[in-house]
C-alpha cells in the first residue's frame, strides 16, 4: 500500500506576513470602524486598504510590468529548468512581480551558473546556500 503514495510538491504560502506601525489615533480610527461593524477586523481594514490603492494605481503598474518586463504571480525555477537553460547556454534574468520560487533540487553551482541577475518584487524563496550563490546579482 506504501508504494502507492506520491508525495506532492508542498503548496507555497499564498500570502506573507508584514508588520507595520501605526499612530495611536490612525489605530483608534481602524478599530472605531471594526467596533461599528464596517470591518471584521484590523486586518480586513488594512487589506482592504491595500486593495483600494492598488486599484486606484492599476493602470501605473500595469504599465510598469510592461516596461520592466515582468512576470506576475508564482514563478519556479527548478533543476530541470535551470539545466535545460545551461544547455542552451543561456543565462536568466528573473524578473518577478509575486513569489519567485528556486526549488530545492537546485544545487548553489548550478544557480551561480545559470543566474545572472534576480529581481523580484514581493516575495523570493529560496535555500539558504543558493540565496548565498546568488547575494551578488539579487536586486
Amino acid at each position: 500500500m506504501g508504494a502507492n503514495i506520491q508525495e506532492l510538491r508542498p503548496k507555497p504560502p499564498e500570502s506573507e506576513k508584514i508588520t507595520i506601525n501605526l499612530g495611536y489615533v490612525d489605530l483608534g480610527h481602524i478599530d472605531l470602524l471594526v467596533q461599528e461593524g464596517f470591518f471584521s477586523n484590523r486586518t480586513d481594514f488594512i487589506r482592504t486598504a491595500i486593495r483600494n490603492q492598488l486599484d486606484r494605481h492599476n493602470e501605473a503598474v500595469k504599465q510598469s510590468v510592461t516596461r520592466h518586463k515582468l512576470d506576475i504571480g508564482l514563478r519556479r525555477y527548478g533543476r530541470e529548468d535551470l539545466e535545460a537553460a545551461q544547455k542552451k547556454g543561456e543565462t536568466l534574468h528573473i524578473q518577478v512581480l509575486g513569489l519567485a520560487i528556486i526549488a530545492n533540487d537546485v544545487s548553489p553551482e548550478l544557480a551561480a551558473e545559470t543566474i545572472g541577475s534576480i529581481h523580484v518584487l514581493g516575495a523570493f524563496q529560496a535555500s539558504p546556500a543558493v540565496k548565498a550563490a546568488l547575494s551578488d546579482r539579487i536586486g
